[in-house]
């Protein structure tokens, strides 16, 4: 069985998302990131608001991106969102940014659970572990 379950969000670059010579500016490839851990969640079940109404946020402790080839106003790409299952308390996600085919830009998100007074929890919450169960990870 596949562990890993993807989506794939489209995009088109904004003018406001663009640098003075119409490339992208760097910082922008991580709220694609978002747009596609967003759509992740809202397709599979596991949104922020679902972490939300369960006593939970799922802030994010580490991200990287690695640049391969710009992407300019007016371009169509795909941000492909992989969930990484882990035993750990964590959410963890890949992405692969796409460009006609050609790879632009590839990343990874981590996420931890805090509770409602903003405390680190070390346990999966079981809203989550139900979550897993329910698709098929555990």
């Amino acid at each position: 069985m596949n562990n890993k379950l993807s989506i794939h969000t489209k995009l088109k670059v904004r003018f406001s998302e663009c640098d003075s010579l119409q490339i992208v500016w760097h910082g922008n490839y991580l709220k694609y990131f978002e747009e596609g851990r967003e759509d992740f969640g809202v397709q599979h079940g596991i949104s922020y608001l679902d972490a939300k109404v369960n006593g939970f946020a799922t802030p994010i402790v580490k991200s990287t991106c690695e640049h391969k080839l710009p992407l300019k106003y007016g371009d169509e790409c795909t941000v492909e969102t992989t969930f990484i299952p882990t035993d750990a308390a964590k959410i963890i996600y890949t992405y692969r940014i796409f460009k006609d085919e050609k790879l632009i830009c590839t990343g990874e998100t981590v996420q931890v659970f805090t509770d409602k007074n903003g405390e680190l929890v070390l346990n999966n919450p079981s809203f989550f572990l139900d979550w897993k169960k329910k698709i098929g990870l555990i």
